[in-house]
């Protein structure tokens, strides 16, 4: 049975099961979400998540939304990428939620696709002041090993790189943070990986203005 993941391109949330399912081999299809122009309120989609956001994973009559959920489902029925200790794994995988991913996705959201008239006065530089201590506690936590929980790559791997791999400037830069570029390099090796924009549908350039020809 071939599972379906609501997402696109632009949400670092969504790429994060998006990639533990393309690693994991499972079997399963992108269903484009046009976020931008307002799906995510649409009676339809709020009936399929209340919450109005992508990811919604969904399988046979199981749903699932939140990207941690998800992956965790898929890592369970695959048995792989839980790695040696389930509670480093999950530590990190909440580390990324609360700490990595929290801040980096609004953060990314204000200063790359919201007017520059509508952004709050300096929440953008909160936020990138928050990303900057939480990418010092994973550059040093890379220090001396490839992947952040034993038995690596975990799902907490392909959580905490959620949003690290996108071209739009939010205030990280790869060059920065040696260990982490070695570690985003290392996930970029693992077979079946993909960019976000390669792996789910819509990106910016789908809503660029297009040239009169």
């Amino acid at each position: 049975m071939t599972a379906q993941l609501w997402c696109f391109g632009e949400s670092g949330n969504a790429y994060k099961p998006a990639l533990t399912m393309q690693v994991a081999g499972y079997d399963w299809q992108p269903v484009y979400v046009d976020f931008f122009n307002g799906e995510g309120r649409s009676p339809a989609f709020r009936a399929l998540n209340p919450m109005g956001e992508v990811p919604v994973f969904r399988e046979g009559d199981v749903t699932l939304t939140q990207s941690a959920v998800i992956q965790l489902h898929v890592a369970e029925r695959t048995g792989r990428f839980l790695g040696s200790d389930r509670n480093e794994t999950l530590r990190w995988l909440m580390f990324d939620n609360h700490k990595v991913s929290g801040q980096a996705g609004p953060a990314r959201f204000l200063l790359n696709f919201l007017p520059a008239d509508k952004r709050p006065a300096g929440a953008a530089e909160y936020l990138q002041g928050r990303l900057k201590g939480a990418y010092q506690v994973l550059e040093a936590h890379l220090a001396d090993r490839d992947w952040v929980a034993p038995g690596g790559p975990t799902i907490a791997d392909f959580a905490l790189c959620g949003y690290l791999y996108y071209p739009e400037p939010f205030g990280f830069d790869r060059k920065d943070w040696p260990h982490i570029d070695r570690w985003l390099d290392g996930i970029a090796a693992l077979p079946g990986w993909k960019h976000p924009y390669d792996l789910m549908p819509g990106n910016p350039s789908d809503r660029a203005p297009k040239e009169d020809t």
